[in-house]
């Protein structure tokens, strides 16, 4: 199923990432912020992290878009849709890759257009977001945007807690 490659929000713009915005990807998880995602400070698993991104997109029409502010192509982070093929469930993930951007919005701006994209367009029933426990900021944002922890979901691995995302239509 091929699905809009691009979203606008008032300040947003979510492109479907492309090779260049392999740097910005690189250097957050060479960084200390990037401690709860699997490839940090492993340059190989960090670029077959974002290999895996770009090919989302070739393989199921969707995936986790760039991040940019209008007028700026600058990739802030990525947000999307997320469904490896061993995935539990359908997931809304994120990762903000710029410094400084934290506590801005954009990661709820473009999150919450993400969730009305999987709903509306792929037809969704459900949405969970995957987050390690000590990923505070995560937690916070999936708070934000009205899931709660989901203690009988299966995760896809044994450190991650599931938080489940309301349906708009109220079905869950």
């Amino acid at each position: 199923m091929t699905t809009a490659s691009t979203l606008f929000t008032e300040r947003l713009i979510l492109r479907r990432p492309a090779a260049g915005d392999w740097p910005a990807f690189r250097d957050f998880m060479m960084s200390d912020r990037s401690a709860a995602f699997g490839s940090h400070s492993d340059l190989g698993k960090s670029w077959r992290a974002f290999a895996a991104e770009l090919g989302h997109w070739d393989i199921f029409g969707y995936g986790m878009w760039a991040v940019t502010r209008r007028g700026d192509d600058t990739a802030l982070g990525l947000v999307g849709p997320w469904t490896p093929p061993d995935w539990p469930e359908t997931e809304i993930g994120w990762m903000i890759l710029a410094e400084g951007v934290e506590g801005t919005g954009i990661a709820t701006e473009a999150a919450q257009a993400a969730l009305t994209h999987a709903f509306d367009v792929l037809g969704w029933d459900t949405a969970v977001s995957y987050i390690g426990p000590g990923n505070t900021r995560s937690i916070r944002l999936a708070v934000k945007l009205g899931a709660v922890l989901d203690d009988t979901a299966k995760a896809p691995s044994a450190d991650s807690l599931v938080y489940r995302h309301p349906h708009p239509g109220g079905a869950a």
